[in-house]
């Protein structure tokens, strides 16, 4: 079967070595016919780990006191968790069973910071029985938070969470006259509360009004130490940003698009950025060298004793995981083919947000040696009875026509793709994620199960 036309221009993946090296050996094989035929992610912590040296390493190197809180909610697997218990490094709740997972996996309590807004009862009983880092995000959590820290004779470590003046009508963060009234509340006498400093968290992938906003931060710093309070921390949040895509294909891609090019003219409105500078860390190093007040962040930060806390998720799995759909068939739609695959679009998570994961799926062949391999146009869609249960509604190039048995590997999936959005529609089990380290592999699991050695 031969169907061509003329759509999208390529948008390959940046990836990371190991990734393109598993595809083209057997152990790739060996996880397909493991997992029973179904889909699956392959995850490799050795990976987080260099994103996540990287980013201490760019602290250390602008003398900034600081840790890396990994931000759980962009991944939900067992196995990041076990990189985290590094010095420098925690991670960042914002559940009960985010934080009963993080200390099942090694992570202590005084490197948990727990975020969110309205907080459960449960989840803050339990953070301050392991002397969490507590985001404040209002009035009334405060209150909770004091009253259930005096019944349990401890003192609850806090942040008070900053609504950004950019977005005055966030749900998020405490506006300014309120903000003042709860540092102020903090120092009351029997409140149990230490105020360690401040938080915010911005939407968008710009250093500068991050490196400003945080300027703002230390003074709050100092305001609030004036007033007897040990505030010593402030958090810039997340938003570090990733590239998945180089810059000219991006800029080509992007000065072209149009529905034609989508299955069915779905042309996404909006979509991730998936090229931009500057990424990782050398955006942590460009919000600590931005000038503010006449001198670098960094120098402000040391001046003032302030350490720095970051709350990446994306950044620290960037390059980390590939996700695998086995091919269950095609058939012609157009001018292009859509090619059916075993699983849920759901295990995308990006396009149930009304958009689409834009870097180009991988076709791997079961049969190395094919008949035919002549290049085709797909869409690629799910198992599943929903019309807009679809993987890939634009046409991308693949080198030959997919089979049954193939497999459609999307690249760098790690940072929110495989698990925000899975679902067990149809009775389907949720795909595992499968751990390589090196020449092995095995699935992983909730809580370290293994001899440590």
């Amino acid at each position: 079967m031969v169907v061509t036309a003329t759509l999208s221009p390529p948008l390959p993946a940046v990836e990371r070595p190991w990734a393109p090296k598993l595809r083209d050996t057997p152990m790739l094989w060996e996880i397909a016919r493991a997992v029973g035929g179904g889909p699956f992610h392959v995850i490799h912590p050795a990976t987080f780990a260099e994103n996540l040296g990287s980013l201490l390493d760019a602290l250390a190197a602008e003398h900034t006191p600081g840790t890396v809180y990994y931000g759980k909610k962009a991944n939900k697997a067992a196995a990041w968790l076990r990189e985290c218990t590094r010095p420098g490094a925690g991670v960042d709740v914002a559940s009960v069973p985010e934080l009963v997972h993080a200390l099942g996996n090694g992570v202590r309590g005084e490197a948990i910071g727990v975020t969110g807004a309205a907080k459960s009862d449960g989840l803050l009983w339990l953070a301050l029985r392991h002397h969490c880092l507590l985001a404040v995000d209002a009035a009334d959590e405060l209150e909770r938070v004091s009253s259930l820290a005096r019944d349990l004779g401890e003192t609850a470590e806090v942040l008070l969470r900053v609504r950004p003046p950019t977005a005055p009508a966030s749900r998020f963060g405490f506006a300014p006259d309120v903000l003042t009234a709860a540092v102020r509340r903090c120092a009351d006498p029997g409140t149990a509360v230490a105020l360690r400093g401040f938080s915010f968290h911005l939407d968008g992938y710009d250093p500068i009004p991050r490196a400003e906003l945080a300027a703002h931060l230390i003074a709050l710093c100092r305001d609030a130490r004036a007033l007897g309070h040990p505030a010593s921390k402030i958090s810039i949040g997340g938003g570090i940003a990733v590239s998945y895509v180089d810059s000219e294909d991006w800029r080509r891609f992007e000065a072209d698009r149009h529905d034609g090019w989508f299955h069915g003219g779905r042309n996404p409105v909006r979509t991730y950025p998936y090229h931009q500078e500057p990424t990782g860390a050398a955006m942590v190093t460009a919000i600590l060298r931005h000038d503010v007040g006449g001198a670098p962040l960094s120098h402000r930060l040391r001046d003032a004793g302030i350490e720095l806390l970051l709350e990446p998720g994306r950044a620290l799995v960037d390059g980390a995981g590939f996700s695998a759909f086995p091919v269950l068939g095609r058939k012609a739609s157009g001018d292009h083919l859509v090619t059916t695959v075993a699983g849920l679009s759901m295990s995308l998570s990006e396009q149930w947000k009304g958009s689409e994961f834009l870097p180009d799926p991988i076709l791997v062949p079961a049969d190395r040696a094919p008949a035919d391999d002549t290049p085709v146009r797909t869409a690629v869609v799910g198992s599943s009875c929903l019309e807009y249960d679809v993987l890939t509604w634009r046409a991308v190039q693949l080198p030959r026509c997919p089979g049954v048995g193939d497999l459609i590997v999307y690249p760098n999936t790690a940072g929110y793709q495989m698990d925000k959005n899975e679902s067990g529609f149809h009775q389907l089990p949720l795909p595992p994620k499968v751990v390589v380290d090196r020449d092995r592999w095995h699935v992983d699991t909730d809580y370290p199960i293994q001899e440590i050695r």
